[in-house]
């Protein structure tokens, strides 16, 4: 296993744990959680680039960064009307 290998596998705890209190938690953790969900996600993808030597994983990831602030926006629009 290369460290980029070891480098994914520490980075699977928070987003696994990120992930879980976006399902469950309280409206502002959830907000967060996504938030560092998104972060880790693409550290990982990033990661993972390097490590199976493949240039195409690395548009996921950037594709990703781009999302992310809109989709933290639809989250928090959602928040503070239905909840």
């Amino acid at each position: 296993m290369s460290l980029w290998t070891w480098a994914i596998l520490a980075l699977l705890p928070p987003l696994v744990l990120s992930v879980a209190l976006t399902w469950r938690g309280r409206p502002g953790q959830r907000l967060a959680a996504y938030q560092l969900a998104t972060t880790v996600g693409v550290l990982v993808l990033t990661l993972l680039t390097f490590a199976t030597d493949q240039a195409s994983v690395i548009d996921l990831a950037l594709t990703t960064v781009l999302l992310g602030l809109p989709g933290t926006l639809l989250l928090s629009v959602f928040l503070e009307r239905w909840v």
